[in-house]
């Protein structure tokens, strides 16, 4: 972290107004150089930071930075339990909606500490991974700078685990929300996508492989069905400039959102049950 640079043009860095004082007055400058690192005064160094915190950082890294360092093998630059990952990367290249998700939903796939892998090793579920099982709500919040104000801010919600969800996109100048997204019971109700998502989630990890390919789908179809909608939407508003239609967009939105997980609630609940293993016929080795 350069202080310099934080306490001049703010090119790459930025920090409170006091933070040299506080430093100073606290006695926490544990650095034995004139370089600044701050993990070393606000970070943590615990034992069970080598499980919970520093391999979801390196996953991230691997997957931003894979072509400009080495983070696999056994002379890579930064393993998932190395103390030396950089608190910040110029990532390889530009980052889209795709890739956000795709990383707030990773659990280590590609590499032996994925907890879905056929083959036992010690290896596998070692890491906590980033999409766990118990996240409720994820948001992404995209603002458009090259759109006009209206319709710049685009909000990215996610339900239950990412592993096994989409996320819906909705206008954020508009009052009121689909009720298909807003309507979330204390019950489980498929009406709602929550619970859906929900339920697609925990139908989909216990039968992992009979149905990734329906997750799969799901992910890709709903994400380029958002593109198109937004899209189309943000042309018929920047010609009408009418409020109504972003409204009519969110609710555009919805109603492909939960035919598409509506179909694939049917597909991962279908392949569930014959995975079921009270399953029997005579034909039955």
């Amino acid at each position: 972290f350069d202080l310099d640079d934080a306490f001049g043009k703010q090119e790459y860095n930025m920090c409170s107004k006091d933070l040299k004082e506080f430093i100073q007055d606290n006695h926490l400058n544990l650095n034995n150089d004139s370089n600044f690192n701050p993990r070393l005064i606000f970070g943590s160094d615990s034992d069970s930071d080598h499980v919970y915190n520093t391999p979801r950082a390196w996953y991230m890294a691997r997957y931003f930075n894979g072509h400009s360092h080495t983070f696999d093998g056994e002379n890579a630059e930064f393993k998932p339990e190395s103390n030396n990952i950089p608190w910040a990367f110029v990532p390889d290249r530009k980052i889209s909606i795709e890739d956000i998700k795709y990383i707030l939903s990773s659990y280590y796939q590609g590499t032996p500490y994925n907890p879905y892998l056929k083959e036992q090793s010690p290896a596998k579920g070692k890491y906590r991974p980033i999409g766990i099982s118990r996240t409720d709500v994820t948001v992404i919040c995209q603002i458009r700078g090259y759109k006009e104000e209206k319709i710049q801010g685009i909000e990215w919600i996610g339900y239950g685990s990412n592993a096994f969800n989409t996320f819906i996109p909705i206008y954020t100048s508009v009052d009121d929300t689909p009720a298909y997204i807003k309507n979330v019971t204390l019950e489980c109700n498929t009406d709602n996508f929550y619970w859906s998502t929900r339920l697609i989630g925990a139908l989909a990890d216990g039968h992992y492989y009979s149905t990734s390919i329906f997750i799969e789908r799901y992910q890709g179809i709903t994400f380029s069905k958002a593109h198109e909608l937004i899209n189309k939407y943000d042309k018929l508003y920047e010609e009408k400039h009418q409020d109504n239609l972003l409204k009519e967009a969110n609710d555009a939105v919805a109603k492909e959102y939960q035919k598409e997980t509506t179909k694939t609630l049917n597909q991962v609940l279908h392949q569930a049950s014959i995975g079921m293993k009270n399953g029997y016929s005579r034909s039955d080795n």
